[in-house]
């Protein structure tokens, strides 16, 4: 067989032409699995509907409620809560040959007692003991204030009254402008937020400044919070420290009114190993969801991980994914540590060589369920958006599968945020490299659509710093007063707009920012723990620095929002990939052209340029649209915001380029 003329990422990518049999086999395990599920279930819809048999559901016709659970190694599971005084014994479930337990409770009977919002958990027989345990598929799970454990709760369907019929992700899907966020930790105050309080304080926010879209963190329950989420235990259950599901079903739909896509980060890379709240030995085996140890332990994220070959760990999991989808109609998902998903080393190598892609620690059965994964999101709407987190630069991460990928519509750059960090840690401004600036954001495959990013919650987090805090540190807390003159400021500020510019312009398909960097949050993000005193100082966002007209913060805001507003109207990120004009090397600048627009930057830390022959693709003439040299952006202004500069013979523009400046030029049209 031909396999260069099979899959078109091969034609479009020569350097893979040698593993185009790797490739074809990578797509023809996915079209086997995709057959059996079809033959068993007639689509891979139908396939994501476990949540619907699962769990704790009315059924009208029997006139009751049912509990099912997938248990096939335990020896007995009863169910157990407020409804019967938590007795142990009195409530058994039936098992059939597939490992599935069930008991049915009659309305007529337990009208009085199966209540909504009461308490239940399944207790499990089995080779682990005899255990309390939540049931897997559980829609809402609670902790009691006093003791501190973790209960089921009955939540009967509201039939939450939708207003968001109409709303599409179309258009977010083209240029996704992300907003990340953590509810919690959204408000000033020191606690936690909720659900309402974000949709009626923060999603007003997030629309002036100019984002389309939320990135939602921690929002599948789980038991500790300073886990940002990324340790679930209850994959059905909208955490309950931040509200109902009907408030966060308000908190979306109120979104979806204001324009607003909102995605999940989703965490499907690995679970948390408590037994008594998550899916850990449920059944009383070590290898039910996740793999027997040790291939099933994670020792970076002391965490259980999963086994993606087997039939019923992939219907939870897609089914979780639709659940999602459907019951709280999130645009779509940002797939956490897609790098660990991947590989049974979990990216602990050095990506040094193309084998290693395709032939070296690759879980075959784990690239299978991604790309059952983004079939079905595309298949539930062709809307919907799928991000992957993932560091090793898999050829085809974010190529459709019938090109001979795996479906994702974006990777997230992670080397762009570590190249910065990198870089401010490293050198300092007069050593800063033009090309390799050049080449870390702007070397990415031209079919694979990326997302940029400066800095996400990973760089703000407790141990690092936010780009802000790289850049100006212990001045933050006493120099940003706008009447304050402070050249570690200063410099602070006109990098941490000159390298938000440059990532969304020249960086990607797309654009990240966490909550609060845009206006230079300062500090670190430490969520209450034993080692703060159990504190909420560093777990919330002070939005009083930037509506303060005395500080400093308010410039970066501003700058931020007028960026955005650039990038929106011009479609930057829905451009083709930039084309480099001009590289100076020892002055330090570098210009090039995206959507028509010409970006130009001088990182010099202090030396500026009269006359400087800035090159254009065509003659005509050019005005500044953006200047982050302005005083509204705490600039010093250099630069005459009234001028239009004509091409000479040559094509070129004749310019004053101060230090540490980022300038956007529009051609006039005649």
């Amino acid at each position: 067989m031909n396999y260069n003329m099979t899959l078109p990422i091969v034609k479009d990518e020569p350097w893979l032409e040698d593993y185009a049999k790797d490739i074809y086999n990578r797509y023809e395990r996915f079209t086997n699995a995709l057959r059996e599920i079809e033959n068993e279930a007639g689509s891979i819809l139908e396939f994501a509907r476990a949540h619907e048999y699962y769990g704790i559901h009315f059924e009208k016709l029997r006139n009751g409620w049912v509990y099912r659970e997938w248990a096939p190694k335990a020896g007995a599971l009863y169910l157990m809560g407020d409804f019967n005084q938590w007795d142990r014994s009195s409530h058994p479930l039936k098992r059939n040959h597939r490992g599935d337990w069930e008991i049915f409770l009659p309305y007529s009977t337990y009208k009085d007692r199966f209540l909504h919002g009461s308490k239940v958990k399944v207790h499990v027989v089995a080779e682990n003991g005899a255990l309390d345990r939540i049931p897997a598929y559980i829609l809402r799970v609670v902790q009691d204030e006093q003791t501190h454990d973790f209960a089921g709760q009955l939540w009967f369907d509201q039939d939450y009254p939708w207003t968001d019929q109409h709303f599409t992700s179309h258009q977010h899907k083209k240029q996704p402008l992300i907003y990340e966020c953590h509810v919690g930790m959204a408000l000033e105050k020191a606690g936690v937020g909720t659900y309402l309080e974000f949709a009626d304080q923060i999603l007003p926010h997030i629309k002036a400044s100019g984002y389309n879209t939320i990135q939602m963190m921690a929002v599948m329950e789980h038991p500790y919070y300073g886990s940002f989420g990324y340790h679930v235990s209850n994959f059905f259950a909208a955490s309950s420290r931040f509200g109902t599901p009907e408030e966060l079903k308000y908190l979306i739909n109120k979104a979806h009114d204001m324009g607003l896509a909102v995605i999940m980060d989703i965490v499907h890379s690995h679970a948390v190993k408590n037994i008594n709240e998550g899916l850990n030995e449920f059944d009383g085996s070590s290898h039910q969801y996740f793999h027997p140890e040790p291939r099933g332990y994670h020792k970076g994220w002391d965490s259980k991980l999963f086994d993606y070959g087997k039939w019923e760990v992939k219907q939870f999991l897609l089914s979780n994914i639709r659940f999602w989808l459907e019951e709280y109609h999130f645009d779509g998902f940002r797939f956490d540590g897609v790098t660990s998903i991947l590989y049974l080393h979990h990216g602990h190598t050095d990506f040094d060589h193309i084998d290693k892609y395709f032939n070296d620690g690759v879980d075959y059965d784990a690239v299978i369920y991604l790309q059952l994964a983004n079939k079905l999101i595309h298949a539930f709407g062709a809307d919907k958006i799928s991000i992957a987190e993932e560091v090793s630069g898999m050829p085809g991460m974010c190529r459709t599968i019938e090109d001979g990928g795996l479906g994702f519509d974006f990777r997230l750059a992670m080397g762009i945020p570590d190249y910065w960090i990198k870089t401010l840690k490293h050198k300092p401004d007069e050593h800063w490299d033009m090309f390799e600036l050049w080449h870390e954001l702007s070397n990415r495959p031209q079919k694979e659509r990326t997302i940029a990013y400066a800095e996400s919650h990973d760089q703000a987090l407790v141990g690092d710093k936010s780009l802000a805090f790289w850049l100006m540190d212990k001045e933050m807390y006493f120099s940003m007063g706008i009447a304050q003159e402070n050249l570690v400021v200063d410099r602070g500020i006109a990098l941490h707009k000159m390298i938000r510019l440059i990532t969304v312009a020249l960086g990607g398909e797309g654009y990240l920012n966490f909550i609060g960097n845009e206006f230079g949050h300062p500090e670190w993000v430490d969520f209450p723990r034993e080692g703060n005193e159990w504190s909420y100082q560093y777990a919330r966002r002070q939005w009083s620095l930037m509506h303060n007209s005395e500080l400093k913060y308010q410039y970066l805001a501003n700058w931020d929002k007028a960026m955005l507003a650039i990038i929106n109207q011009y479609q930057v990120c829905n451009s083709p990939h930039a084309i480099q004009r001009y590289v100076d090397a020892e002055k330090k600048i570098l210009i090039f052209e995206r959507a028509d627009l010409i970006f130009i930057f001088n990182f010099n830390p202090s030396e500026s340029y009269f006359g400087y022959e800035v090159p254009v693709a065509q003659s005509g003439s050019f005005e500044i649209i953006l200047n982050s040299d302005d005083n509204k952006f705490g600039g010093f202004e250099r630069i005459d915001k009234q001028l239009n500069y004509t091409a000479t013979q040559e094509n070129c523009l004749l310019m004053y380029l101060p230090s540490r400046v980022g300038i956007i030029l529009k051609k006039v049209k005649s």
